[in-house]
């Protein structure tokens, strides 16, 4: 399988690949803010010492506000990939149920441990009885939601069986009311937060386990006592507690989603789904339109499991759009 076909963001890769694309490149494959919280100055100090407690209280605290949840129940983490690939250290459900389509380390960490995975489109219904649920909210690549009310069946299905609800949120700070934080350190769920979509900054490494005492206690012997620089943990606290500057984002990313909605639907493209970071669009011979944009400098994610679908990032600015809708033929 080629590169491309197991995760966004390797431009370097399709550099390679395609030398004759025009520069620069404009880069669409992930579902990642282009317009990042702006981090004024470095403070290379921070770089200059062990990470210290106090940082790591101040992120917590940052955090829990933004969050709407205690700050006992939230662990700081180096992002949220590493959780997602530690958690089957920690749980040992004996069928797990995840949706489908939805990020694919989810169904590949639990595969790996040889364990019984159900892919669904609906785990409500077919959850054929797991005794682990594993979804994203907002879902990945196809942006679908759940509301309070379907988390809270499928929490108190898992509970009944004494298993575990799994929730990715990475994506939530874009509609945070659909967030199930209320929920925070309940028993048998388990929440993952991640700073690098809304916020833009997915180089940063930082994230959130936000789980039952014992969960937390088993990561934390895990990723050891210094897996956050004093750097991150500093941004983080200050990305956390700017609220006007969510506010704002928000309002500029659905303003901006809707134009990317329109420049793609003028291109014949039919939208099965979306977030305000992306668009989830189905067309015939994805592959081949994927490989036309990749010529014209545009890389976009295209998937192994489907020859019709393709998801289409935001673009950073008017130049962006501009650049797509050339290549679109608009």
């Amino acid at each position: 399988m080629s590169i491309d076909l197991v995760h966004g963001g390797s431009l370097d890769y399709m550099v390679q690949q395609f030398p004759s694309a025009p520069k620069p490149w404009l880069d669409l494959s992930t579902g990642i803010n282009p317009r990042p919280y702006p981090i004024a100055s470095i403070q290379v100090s921070a770089l200059n010492h062990l990470p210290t407690t106090t940082a790591y209280d101040n992120c917590r605290k940052a955090m829990a506000t933004a969050f709407l949840c205690p700050k006992e129940t939230i662990m700081p983490a180096p992002g949220s990939e590493v959780l997602i690939r530690l958690l089957p250290t920690i749980i040992k459900p004996k069928k797990i149920a995840v949706l489908s389509p939805t990020y694919g380390d989810h169904l590949k960490v639990w595969r790996m441990e040889g364990l019984d995975v159900v892919e669904s489109p609906d785990l409500l219904l077919e959850n054929k009885n797991a005794d682990c649920v594993v979804l994203c909210n907002p879902n990945n690549p196809d942006g679908q939601t759940f509301n309070y009310e379907t988390l809270t069946a499928l929490h108190t299905l898992m509970r009944e069986r004494n298993g575990w609800l799994i929730l990715d949120e990475a994506y939530i700070d874009l509609y945070p009311h659909l967030s199930f934080c209320s929920q925070a350190g309940a028993d048998n769920l388990i929440i993952l937060k991640s700073i690098g979509k809304f916020y833009g900054l997915a180089g940063l490494r930082l994230g959130a386990l936000i789980a039952p005492p014992p969960i937390l206690n088993a990561m934390a012997q895990r990723l050891g006592v210094w897996s956050i620089s004093d750097f991150a943990l500093d941004i983080g606290a200050k990305v956390y507690k700017d609220a006007a500057w969510k506010t704002q984002t928000r309002t500029h990313l659905q303003g901006a989603s809707q134009r990317l909605r329109a420049i793609l639907l003028q291109a014949g493209l039919t939208i099965t789904g979306s977030t305000d970071l992306f668009s989830f669009v189905e067309t015939q011979n994805a592959h081949s339109l994927w490989e036309q944009l990749a010529k014209l400098g545009i890389y976009t994610r295209r998937f192994s499991w489907s020859e019709t679908h393709l998801r289409i990032g935001m673009p950073a600015d008017e130049a962006g759009e501009r650049h797509l809708k050339q290549a679109l033929n608009l």
